[in-house]
Formats: structure tokens, sequence, C-alpha cells
């Protein structure tokens, strides 16, 4: 077993398989060395982690919903590389929260992803960021994340 199916086991982890994109897109797409991974939205027991931060969700719900994003990327991630030991990096994240216009959290919302990542990939999983708020996500999602990753 190689080390990040040891951490993912530890952490009690199960990678989902593939996601069927919603709409006219890819999952991801390779260029190079590079791997673009598309939005992909919280989702909790197979269905869509709805609300709006600072109207029906608080930080810690918005974190734990990064945190399930994270762990579909890592299962494209998987099925893209056929083996999460190719990850030479996670180059960067970008994270969008539905949220009211006065919530200020969306960068302690994004860390569940993030914090996870870290945990998962050790180095190669520390990362350029950026988050920011939206008015609104595909299908009230609470939360969506797309990647860029290296890969050998």
């Amino acid at each position: 077993m190689s080390p990040i199916e040891t951490k993912l086991q530890t952490l009690g982890i199960t990678l989902p398989a593939l996601a069927v994109p919603a709409a006219a897109y890819l999952p991801y797409v390779r260029s190079g060395n590079l791997l673009f991974l598309s939005g992909h939205i919280s989702k909790q027991g197979g269905a869509v982690f709805k609300g709006q931060l600072g109207r029906d969700l608080d930080t810690a719900q918005g974190k734990a919903a990064a945190r399930a994003v994270a762990i579909d990327l890592l299962g494209t991630l998987h099925a893209a590389t056929g083996d999460l030991m190719r990850i030479k990096r996670i180059v960067k994240l970008l994270g969008l929260v539905n949220s009211t216009p006065d919530f200020t959290e969306q960068h302690l919302v994004i860390n569940g992803a993030s914090e996870l990542l870290g945990d998962v990939l050790g180095e190669a999983g520390r990362h350029a960021r950026s988050a920011f708020g939206a008015v609104q996500l595909p299908m009230g999602a609470a939360v969506e994340i797309e990647l860029i990753v290296e890969v050998e």
C-alpha cells in the first residue's frame, strides 16, 4: 500500500468513482504534465450539499463541505492518473463559496479542502490558492472547487 493509500485509510476516506459531468464539459483535461480539474460541487450522502454561508450555514459547516469536495477531487485525480503517487504537486486551488454579501470567511471555508490535501499528499498537497464569495453556485451548492495539478 502506498503512503497516500495508508493516509486515506487512516483518515477513513474511501475515494469516490469518477463523477459524470452535469453539463457540457469534461471532468479533467491533461495538457503536458498538468491536469486541469473542472469545478466539483459540495455533496453529502450523494446529494448536493446546499446552502449559503452566512444565511443557512456557518463557517464550520462550509469547511466540512469544502473537505468533502476535496475528497471528490482526489477521486477524480485517481481516475485521471491511476495512482495518486503520480501527483507531483497541487499547483493551484480555486474555491468558490456560496455566501451572503456580508460573509467574509471564504478563506476559512476553503481551508477544509486545503488542509485535507496537505494531510493526504504532504508537501505535494500544499498549493497556491484563491477563495471567492459567489452569489450562487450550480444547484445551490455551498462550495465549488477546481484544481490545477502537476503530474509525472
